[in-house]
């Protein structure tokens, strides 16, 4: 297992109709980077601090993971890991193939 992989993932809304799954640090980090810097708070520093330092090893990854669900709950971005995995089960019907 990748060390900065998270436990379990997380899901938060990306957009109205887009989900994300948030399955480690890289991931973490990148979606707190990204947010936007007129809505970031305490709370999301906090995050994005955990996140580094669960990273550069100076906290464990189940603090960063903790601190980014706080973040996308405070926020209500999360998404209920049931709901979102019916979704990407849904999509997966088909055989990826092209047909022509």
């Amino acid at each position: 297992m990748n060390a900065e992989a998270f436990s379990s993932p997380l899901f938060v809304k990306r957009a109205t109709h887009i989900i994300q799954e948030i399955a480690g640090l890289a991931d973490a980090i990148d979606f707190l980077n990204e947010w936007p810097e007129d809505r970031r708070d305490l709370i999301h520093e906090a995050a994005l601090r955990a996140c580094y330092d669960a990273y550069d090893r100076r906290k464990p990854v189940s603090t960063a993971r903790n601190a980014f669900f706080g973040f996308a709950k405070r926020v209500a971005i999360l998404e209920d890991p049931t709901s979102a995995m019916q979704w990407i089960a849904a999509c997966r019907s088909g055989s990826g193939k092209v047909q022509v």
